[in-house]
């Protein structure tokens, strides 16, 4: 009898105990599977991103920051493909797709990061965004533009690089001055819708001033306007100039022909733009500029870093770069002296 007993009670607890496995297998709380798609059995899977981008305009510039984002991405673990879903958006130069555009995405949950080239497209989502962290590129004045108010200590949801050094256009005016002592005028082609150019002419005009040397605007409202304009200042001017204006990048092949037709120096404001035939520029590559704001992603996406906590940077390694084809172009002897100017001339003298 008493075996009988204990061989029911066995049989009782077995039951039981399946019965508690059961439902932890079908039931559970939906906790790991919610948060990082694994169960217990198959250990801790990879997380998984996904990226909103914004940008205002396709252009060298612009293009080559995305690259250098998605590059830094990359190489910290975070990969289209694998574990990375980029939502990408291009505004082609529309001031309405730009802002359809901020709104779409700040109505998509499922981002875990939003990123603006240029400033119209940052501005548009600052003005969206408000929950998830949001990063800026190829911004000239970000604090002018109002995306922060601190430089150093953003204190919100949005930081990022800027891509313009001040003191980069000191350097050109004044590589102007020496080697080119016939430049007087410097005709120079803006849209002044877009801020970040009007930043940028400013500081032209008073580096430039200060060489006694002066800047001739003609203005534009979009790219098809670029062409007239530049003609418009050949006889009136000894150069050209455009700054990181995105209405006049966009449309800078026609600015190269109307310079290597009438044998006008061209010079620019990045070194996408010296690439494809203007003269100089003092700058940097765009690539870089990208990568750096995409380490900035990966700290946020990785470890959890607030953007409210992380220094807006700017170009720091700035460095005089010439492009030997589009002198001969444009009518110019390069000397010894000016290509001495040139610190990396492996790479920042294009042949």
């Amino acid at each position: 009898m008493k075996k009988k007993f204990w061989m029911s009670l066995m049989m009782v607890a077995s039951m039981i105990v399946a019965a508690g496995c059961g439902n932890n297998s079908s039931t559970g709380t939906g906790t790991e599977s919610e948060g990082s798609g694994t169960t217990a059995s198959e250990g801790t899977a990879e997380k998984s991103y996904r990226i909103a981008i914004s940008q205002i305009v396709e252009h060298p510039s612009l293009d080559a920051t995305r690259e250098g984002f998605i590059a830094a991405l990359k190489e910290a673990g975070i990969e289209e493909n694998k574990n990375l879903t980029i939502d990408y958006n291009n505004a082609q130069g529309d001031s309405t797709n730009n802002l359809s555009i901020a709104q779409k995405i700040a109505g998509d949950s499922k981002n875990d990061l939003v990123l603006g080239i240029a400033t119209p497209s940052a501005l548009a989502l600052a003005q969206q965004v408000k929950e998830k962290p949001l990063l800026f590129a190829a911004v000239t004045d970000p604090l002018g533009a109002k995306l922060v108010s601190d430089l150093d200590k953003p204190g919100s949801n949005v930081t990022g690089a800027s891509d313009t050094n001040p003191e980069a256009i000191v350097q050109l005016a004044d590589f102007i001055a020496k080697y080119m002592t016939d430049v007087k005028t410097v005709g120079l082609v803006i849209n002044e819708g877009e801020p970040n150019a009007v930043v940028m002419a400013d500081n032209a005009e008073k580096a430039l001033a200060t060489h006694g040397i002066k800047l001739v605007k003609a203005p534009v409202t979009n790219t098809s306007e670029v062409k007239q304009a530049t003609d418009s200042l050949v006889g009136k001017v000894d150069a050209f100039y455009i700054t990181l204006d995105n209405s006049v990048v966009s449309a800078v092949d026609t600015i190269i022909q109307t310079a290597n037709s009438n044998k006008i120096p061209f010079f620019s404001s990045d070194r996408d733009t010296v690439e494809k035939g203007a003269f100089a520029t003092v700058g940097f590559k765009y690539y870089d500029h990208g990568y750096q704001v995409g380490e900035m992603a990966a700290d946020i996406l990785k470890n959890g870093t607030k953007p409210g906590d992380m220094k807006v940077t700017v170009p720091d390694k700035l460095d005089l770069i010439l492009n030997l084809k589009a002198a001969e172009a444009q009518g110019i002897t390069v000397t010894d002296e000016m290509k001495a100017e040139v610190q990396d001339q492996d790479n920042n003298i294009i042949q």
